[in-house]
């Protein structure tokens, strides 16, 4: 079932569950969502900027557990809409939809499965989807189809160009180099590792948990004596590492800049986080490399380089909501 709360002059939460609320949890709902009020229709008239039903925004998510903890149960989904005039509506399509009124259906999702495709030439398809695959995996995949006696589907061919990426399996980097006929000793990886395990330096710890630590200074600890009981408070020195993580998320954040950055800084984070044991998020930089903006027409330097359409997002799209992205997800982890 669907339950509205809020004013249909400014914003709208929607919310799906799965039982009726009592009189305590409507209360409760009306508190957390800034002492609105229930509508009583399960129809609001107006336009309104929300997200795709097909996608549960990350805020959802969260909202969901917070009425949780407030011991409010059977809610499965809550997004926010929000009032516009259809004439100046202004929103990201990628992530949102212009509604024209809400109802009861606004999170029912009719589409069917795209029916499952048998592709007859892998070579054709690659280069029709733009997999990147090389003619040695081609010829893999042709030998695997001719094992199983019978062709490969399109997803299991799309599946194959991503597990076996560059960026997952480092098949370039870590390959072996025949130059001239003669197998060179060392790849590309083992070359740039060569630099720690030469001078290691201060270095604890490299190439092993998606990030590296060098050692850090005697930091003072503030600290109860015992964490599994309540104690007196200690200082002591302890051994401090120090880590510096980069993480580049290119494409993502070319399509959908917020959230395309927010996972970005995230994926620093949780990389971190997994490299040791109380690890804790100090600071974090964000750097965005965009094409020219042409936002005026008199910058010379611009006029070097022929200006084409935009495929995805402007480069003033990118580094106003990539910022805001990045800055989401860390400030919400703790991170500055």
């Amino acid at each position: 079932m669907i339950s509205f709360f809020g004013d249909a002059s400014s914003q709208i939460y929607c919310l799906q569950h799965t039982q009726e609320f009592s009189k305590k949890d409507e209360r409760k709902l009306e508190w957390l969502f800034g002492n609105v009020e229930r509508l009583d229709s399960q129809t609001v008239l107006g336009y309104f900027i929300g997200p795709r039903k097909e996608m549960i925004t990350p805020w959802s998510t969260n909202a969901v557990e917070i009425t949780q903890n407030m011991g409010v149960e059977g809610i499965e989904r809550i997004e926010q809409f929000i009032a516009t005039e259809q004439e100046t509506a202004q929103f990201d399509p990628m992530l949102s939809v212009l509604y024209s009124g809400l109802n009861s259906e606004i999170f029912t999702v009719v589409h069917l499965p795209e029916p499952v495709l048998e592709i007859d030439d892998i070579g054709a398809y690659n280069r029709q989807e733009g997999l990147a695959l090389s003619d040695e995996e081609i010829d893999y995949l042709n030998g695997v189809g001719i094992e199983l006696g019978r062709k490969l589907t399109d997803s299991e061919i799309f599946g194959f160009s991503q597990v076996n990426s560059e960026h997952c399996r480092h098949k370039i980097f870590n390959g072996t180099f025949i130059i001239d006929g003669i197998e060179k000793e060392k790849s590309l990886f083992k070359m740039i590792k060569e630099t720690s395990t030469k001078h290691p330096n201060f270095i604890v710890s490299a190439y092993k948990d998606n990030v590296a630590f060098i050692e850090g200074p005697k930091s003072e600890q503030f600290a109860p004596k015992t964490q599994n009981q309540s104690d007196y408070f200690e200082t002591k020195d302890i051994n401090s590492v120090i880590s510096l993580k980069a993480e580049t998320h290119n494409f993502p954040t070319t399509v959908e800049p917020f959230n395309g950055a927010a996972t970005g800084s995230g994926g620093e984070i949780r990389d971190r986080l997994a490299g040791g044991k109380g690890s804790l998020p100090l600071a974090g930089t964000a750097v965005y490399m965009t094409s020219y903006s042409r936002l005026e027409s008199n910058r010379q330097w611009e006029q070097k380089t022929e200006a084409r359409k935009w495929l995805y997002q402007t480069p003033l799209d990118i580094l106003i909501k990539a910022s805001d992205g990045a800055s989401d997800f860390g400030n919400k982890f703790g991170q500055p």
